[in-house]
């Protein structure tokens, strides 16, 4: 469902608090009257999503590789249990025995063939449109008919096959749809899902796994009383939700020991960002690792800022709470994020009586690794080697502006978006960075009015300052995204492998990246004809 200014005023909700609020702030602030009934926060328990483990380990001691997944549109009771609440219609991603959105869990070395079939309605049953999706494994380094161009798409009724090489480090990745000028709108219906890849340094460093290493899918989302998702994007600028789930959840509880845990946070929100903190002095946190894998050494930290598509695995320590505390996790003031009754509240934590029954892999180690200069070669280049890039090291600079154009409405990067790319049959790009390269990226944020997590795909790169500072404390490990917020400059440097091809760089926002903040470098030298065409190299197929 649409919600537009004639449905906030036949709903009641334009009252005199929207006087005071831009055309683009319309959607309902805290004093507005929500077209649902809001379930109490803290009602539901914490669950975590099903997984899909092809690890050796897991398997028999033969590691599994192919996997067979169906996007689809199934009903479930996100607000509340089922046949006392409303049932609410998502988009899905289904395992080979029905699980839904699973972590897919592999080894540094294994790949993999994903087979990804289109089964959703042909036509979207609420938007109209022909529902096409293509596949991102965000954090990948994948060749670029793999990679979830988004204009490499699936039709209904089709498949395609994707291959990941996983020779990364242990890190956390997240799969999502990327169909061009439908990601918003896919994402939001439920297409997404963590995926993590694990190697011998985590195994090693005795950090929690297991059951105390779990899933955070934060996103929000508007509810209609029939259940149904609402879309309001505030005139392609922003969605903003009322409720926030975590693994589906509205709010969910989870009861801990007195113990470490490693969470696992995804910001799966379309538009939303998060500041993090811990309601309790006396659980500690910190930041072991971000989008590209560990950091050298873990930072402890008494807030978050996290937008959307960036990763941060923490470790939250309750070993000092008492019995049946309760810590909250919750959010606080983001600039131009839209509050309503209960969305600084994420979710809680409730300690249980008595001293921990496991307290293996509990540790949280001085240091990972040291960071060291990238080896010659253009092979993949691990979270170690990213640390130990300078900007010194970078045989040129490049400035990129993200800005929004007043005169059409476009977002933009360099004045320029997507539609400039499929006008150019997918041949003009931004930058030509050689394989193997070292380059700094400046993104710049002048505009004013939105913050732009920057996404900038195959690479992981090292944030090396904001507006001439130094980055924060958690943002000290191997990145995709760049958080650049409002009147912000974020320098990066990157190396540029291990493949060559055509990659999107592109604002997460996801209406904004719709609307058309997006476009594309190219890793090496042109070849036509390209045996690793983003759309023609492997592209879906009818069954």
């Amino acid at each position: 469902m649409d919600l537009s200014r004639r449905d906030l005023l036949r709903f009641g909700l334009l009252g005199s608090a929207a006087l005071y609020l831009p055309v683009q702030r319309l959607a309902r602030a805290a004093d507005f009257r929500s077209l649902t009934k809001l379930p109490a926060p803290y009602s539901y328990p914490f669950t975590r999503p099903p997984s899909i483990d092809l690890r050796a380990a897991a398997n028999g001691g033969t590691a599994v590789d192919t996997l067979r997944m169906t996007m689809r549109q199934v009903t479930v009771p996100v607000l509340g249990p089922a046949g006392k609440w409303v049932q609410t219609p998502l988009w899905v991603y289904v395992g080979p025995n029905g699980e839904i959105n699973p972590t897919i869990h592999v080894d540094k070395g294994q790949p993999i063939r994903v087979y990804h079939k289109n089964a959703l309605p042909a036509t979207h049953p609420v938007h109209g449109y022909e529902s096409w999706t293509s596949v991102h494994l965000h954090g990948s380094a994948s060749l670029p008919q793999y990679d979830g161009y988004a204009s490499d798409v699936i039709k209904p009724g089709q498949t395609k096959l994707y291959e990941y090489p996983n020779m990364q480090g242990a890190r956390t990745l997240w799969y999502h749809d990327h169909g061009v000028h439908r990601t918003a709108r896919n994402a939001y219906a439920g297409l997404a899902a963590q995926y993590h890849l694990h190697d011998e340094m985590e195994e090693a460093s005795g950090i929690p796994t297991g059951a105390y290493d779990a899933p955070l899918i934060i996103r929000d989302a508007l509810f209609a009383q029939d259940g149904t998702l609402l879309w309001d994007d505030n005139d392609r600028s922003s969605l903003m939700g009322d409720i926030i789930l975590v693994n589906g959840v509205p709010w969910p509880v989870m009861p801990v020991h007195k113990r470490r845990y490693r969470f696992r946070i995804l910001n799966a929100c379309i538009s939303r960002s998060f500041n993090l903190s811990l309601s309790d002095a006396r659980a500690k946190m910190w930041v072991i690792a971000t989008d590209g894998g560990f950091m050298p050494k873990p930072q402890q930290v008494t807030s978050l800022r996290i937008g959307m598509a960036e990763r941060y695995e923490v470790i939250i320590d309750f070993t000092g709470c008492p019995d049946n505390a309760e810590v909250l996790l919750r959010s606080g003031d983001v600039k131009n994020n839209v509050d309503y009754l209960h969305t600084r509240k994420i979710m809680k934590f409730k300690v249980a009586v008595g001293p921990a029954p496991d307290l293996s892999r509990n540790e949280i180690p001085a240091e990972f690794y040291t960071a060291r200069t990238p080896t010659p070669g253009n092979g993949y280049t691990g979270p170690d080697e990213v640390m130990g890039l300078t900007a010194q090291m970078a045989v040129r600079t490049r400035r990129m502006r993200f800005k929004h154009d007043d005169g059409d409405g476009r977002w933009t990067i360099d004045g320029e978006t997507w539609d400039d790319v499929v006008a150019s049959e997918y041949k003009r790009v931004i930058a030509t960075p050689a394989a193997g390269s070292i380059e700094v990226w400046e993104f710049e944020n002048s505009s004013g009015g939105w913050f732009h997590p920057v996404h900038v795909h195959l690479i992981d790169f090292r944030i090396l300052s904001r507006n001439g500072r130094a980055p924060n404390a958690y943002e000290l490990g191997p990145k995709d995204v760049a958080y650049v917020g409002e009147g912000e400059t974020v320098k990066v440097v990157m190396k540029f492998g291990p493949h060559q091809g055509r990659y999107m760089i592109h604002c997460h926002n996801l209406v904004h990246e719709d609307y058309d903040m997006m476009s594309q470098f190219r890793v090496g030298p042109s070849v036509d004809p390209d045996p690793n065409h983003p759309i023609f190299g492997a592209p879906a197929w009818d069954e």
